[in-house]
């Protein structure tokens, strides 16, 4: 019978290698990262009162949404400019 439990430093190393053939040596950083700060977001939900969360999530997608569509509006705008000013 084969026993389940946690992965050696072989299974381990060899999982990495994979991960990192599949993503890339680039991408690797940025999953990570990513990884990290849904955890923490996650065990922040758990200890936090759920209405002082449902706030402070709400606001920080709010702000971000529109911290995008600036970022977004004004590269179009210099988009525009740039194209504008090569035709002249």
């Amino acid at each position: 019978m084969i026993g389940i439990g946690m992965p050696g430093p072989t299974e381990l190393l060899i999982i990495f290698g994979i991960v990192l053939l599949v993503f890339g040596g680039k991408r690797l950083p940025e999953i990570a990262k990513g990884l990290g700060r849904g955890m923490r977001d996650f065990k922040r939900a758990f200890s936090s009162p759920p209405d002082e969360n449902v706030e402070t999530t709400q606001s920080k997608a709010v702000s971000a949404d529109t911290k995008n569509t600036q970022d977004a509006s004004e590269q179009a705008e210099n988009e525009d400019a740039s194209q504008e000013s090569s035709k002249e």
